[in-house]
C-alpha cells in the first residue's frame, strides 16, 4: 500500500507564491513517476508537473517558467514551487505516484518520456487526498 499526503496549500493574491509538499510512504518503488494534478472549479482534472525515472521534469504548458517540481534525494517528498500565481491556478492539488502501464505506452512511448506521457492522461496508480490553493484577483 502507497500512502500520499500532500501539505502546503492556501490562500494568496495574484502574483503570489506557495510551496506544496507531498510525503510518500508504504511499499513505492522510489524510481517510478511522481507527479502533481488539480482540478479547478467547474474543471477537469488537469496533469501540471512530473518527474520522470531519472528526474527530468514535465510541465504543463499552462505552468511552464511559473512552478518547479523537485524532489527530496531519499524520493520520499516531492515539492511543487508555485511562482506568480493567478486566480486560473485555483484548485485542489493532488500529487500522484506510480505509472499505470497502458498497452498504448508500453508499445508506442519511450520510457525517459512515459511519466510525461502519463501525466497527461492522469495513469497513474496511486493518489493523495489533495491539498486546496486559492488564488485571488
Amino acid at each position: 500500500q502507497v500512502h500520499l499526503a500532500e501539505s502546503g496549500g492556501g490562500s494568496v493574491q495574484a502574483g503570489g507564491f506557495l510551496r506544496l509538499s507531498c510525503d510518500v510512504s508504504g511499499n513505492f518503488d522510489p524510481m517510478d513517476c511522481m507527479g502533481w494534478f488539480r482540478q479547478g472549479p467547474g474543471k477537469a482534472r488537469e496533469g501540471v508537473a512530473a518527474l520522470e525515472h531519472d528526474g527530468s521534469p514535465r510541465y504543463a504548458d499552462s505552468v511552464k517558467g511559473r512552478f518547479t517540481i523537485s524532489r527530496v534525494g531519499d524520493k520520499t517528498r516531492i515539492y511543487l514551487e508555485m511562482y506568480n500565481l493567478n486566480p486560473g491556478d485555483t484548485g485542489i492539488y493532488h500529487c500522484a505516484q506510480g505509472l499505470e502501464q497502458t498497452e498504448e505506452m508500453m508499445r508506442y512511448i519511450e520510457p525517459r518520456d512515459r511519466c510525461g506521457w502519463a501525466l497527461a492522461r492522469g495513469h497513474y496508480t496511486h493518489w493523495g487526498r489533495g491539498t486546496q490553493v486559492t488564488v485571488s484577483a
